[in-house]
């Protein structure tokens, strides 16, 4: 299959894209589960409010988990894309992404479906400028 994106070669999309499928996640360990502050009274909440038992509540937090993991993973496969960029950089600290030679620093957020198409537009012509 060929991409033909440009900026990367298809080796190197295939390759990006097989890192980020590898991790993603469909399950947790107890460990990794307890590893988060779980609120018990939102989790009390919840069962009552829902009308959910104690398992299909903690199944719908392990779901969560998983998700907010999953969604991390898109969120690094967005920013890594930028290492095969000319003249951009994926830093270990600080900013996301960095292209020095045009001084443009960026913090990236993997929050797509939260701007609607009025919004775009008016975001577009500040960074147009």
């Amino acid at each position: 299959m060929t991409y033909q994106l440009g900026f990367i070669s298809d080796e190197a999309i295939f390759q990006h894209v097989k890192q980020t499928v590898e991790k993603y996640r469909s399950i947790i360990t107890l460990n990794d589960f307890q590893r988060n502050i779980i609120d018990p009274i939102k989790l009390t909440f919840d069962a009552k409010i829902y009308q959910q038992s104690w398992s299909e509540i903690i199944e719908s937090e392990v779901i969560r988990q998983l998700d907010k993991s999953n969604n991390n993973h898109i969120g690094y496969f967005h920013q890594n894309l930028f290492q095969y960029i000319d003249g951009w950089h994926v830093p270990l600290v600080g900013f996301d992404v960095v292209n020095e030679a045009q001084q443009i620093f960026v913090e990236m957020k993997n929050k797509h479906n939260t701007m609607n198409s009025s919004s775009a537009q008016k975001n577009l012509p500040c960074h147009a400028k």
